[in-house]
């Protein structure tokens, strides 16, 4: 969906010449009727702790987001390993080793299928436990000196994908509205008073954000923000975010980037850069009519051949795998190859590890995790590149250094 507002300033422009919103409607072009609705809702100002404007991090004097996802480990089989506990903050310690400089935790509610009343705050654990491990393993990450996304996310029970959620009917959607309200309130909390660097307020709810349910989304943005002081995000999955419609409500857009690079098997590495390429340029777009930095909230590979066909199917879910390293790593490559250049884009975190680093338990081996692999060194080095969005580098910055030879070894 092609998007666009009449008064905005170029791209390219310096931001110290841009104007702050006005409240300007964004509106589809073509997009058809149920959509025209939303011109209602107007555009809420930038936090004032971002410029406005596509470039806005890249003028703001902060550093690109190098970020590592670390994951929970809440299961009744694994107590005293997951968020907060010293295998935690070991776990943070080594993100800050190889580079990183963020963090971020994801934090799961749960919901039965995909027409929920509300959402369940209990995943595994007592919320007021989960509650409390979350704090402490923020803390842990400011106690690296690492920043910190918190992303609450959902997980139906019955294995229906997020996006599909639909209760159907009016009635339906205005009480799965204030369920909803009420678990990510509970966590802009937890964000707030963790003073966490960013916060998401979703993850992959194409059926609410993309369509005329989107208002009810809006108002529970906004809600947010009246929570939480920080910079606010939206998780859009890869191959919706062009039709959401929330986008003009946040600081920084989010996409879930499980771009695929190649069409057909047995790609080299330059046509897996090819599609790198593609997907740059069709984000570059986004970033152009919203005119907003865009942050890559998760992005990875599992470690299988052809990683880059289908990067989104669930290692759980694939059969008679063979399992390629260096293929992970080939499309790591292509995918940050594309990016790190560009002012708009302001980071990434990976696809991930977890708050026990040494449980290899918690995934397949052909899994998402680029820890002890050559994946690793491609990730080391890209934490180490400067940046477009690092802003200008300064007189006398070294050009150069040596690669990662080694995982494990910093």
């Amino acid at each position: 969906m092609n998007m666009s507002e009449t008064d905005r300033s170029p791209v390219g422009e310096p931001v110290s010449k841009r104007r702050r919103g006005t409240g300007t409607v964004r509106r589809a072009a073509g997009a058809g009727a149920m959509l025209a609705a939303l011109v209602l809702f107007s555009q809420t100002p930038a936090a004032e702790a971002l410029p406005p404007g596509a470039l806005s991090w890249h003028y703001s004097e902060r550093a690109a987001v190098r970020g590592i996802t670390v994951g929970p480990i809440e299961s009744v089989l694994h107590p005293g390993h997951g968020y907060g506990s010293e295998d935690c903050a070991k776990a943070v310690r080594e993100a800050r080793r190889m580079g990183a400089n963020w963090v971020s935790f994801t934090p799961f509610g749960r919901v039965w299928n995909a027409a929920p009343t509300g959402v369940a705050l209990d995943f595994e654990a007592p919320f007021s436990a989960n509650r409390s491990a979350v704090v402490r393993a923020i803390r842990q990450a400011h106690a690296e000196g690492l920043k910190v996304l918190l992303i609450p996310q959902l997980w139906v029970e019955t294995g229906v994908w997020r996006g599909h959620i639909d209760p159907a009917d009016d009635q339906g959607w205005q009480r799965w509205a204030r369920g909803y309200r009420a678990f990510i309130l509970e966590w802009a909390q937890v964000a707030a008073e963790t003073e966490a660097d960013m916060f998401s307020v979703g993850v992959e709810l194409r059926s609410w954000v993309t369509s005329d349910r989107a208002p009810s989304f809006i108002e529970i943005t906004r809600d947010v923000r009246r929570v939480y002081p920080g910079l606010v995000t939206f998780a859009a999955n890869w191959d919706d975010v062009d039709d959401t419609i929330i986008l003009g409500e946040l600081d920084v857009i989010g996409v879930n980037a499980f771009y695929p690079l190649a069409e057909e098997p047995s790609a080299d590495l330059p046509r897996l850069m090819q599609g790198g390429r593609e997907a740059a340029r069709q984000v570059e777009k986004l970033a152009q009519t919203w005119d907003k930095p865009v942050l890559f909230t998760e992005f990875g590979y599992t470690t299988r051949s052809d990683p880059a066909l289908r990067p989104w199917e669930w290692p759980e879910h694939l059969s008679n795998v063979e399992v390629d390293p260096a293929a992970q790593a080939r499309a790591y490559h292509a995918l940050l190859a594309a990016f790190l250049d560009r002012p708009w884009f302001v980071g990434f975190f990976v696809w991930r590890m977890y708050a026990d680093p040494d449980d290899v338990s918690q995934e397949p081996e052909w899994g998402f995790s680029p820890r002890g692999k050559p994946a690793e060194l491609v990730l080391r080095d890209a934490f180490h590149a400067f940046m477009a969005a690092d802003g200008v580098r300064p007189p006398g910055t070294s050009l150069a250094r040596h690669a990662a030879q080694r995982w494990g070894v910093y």
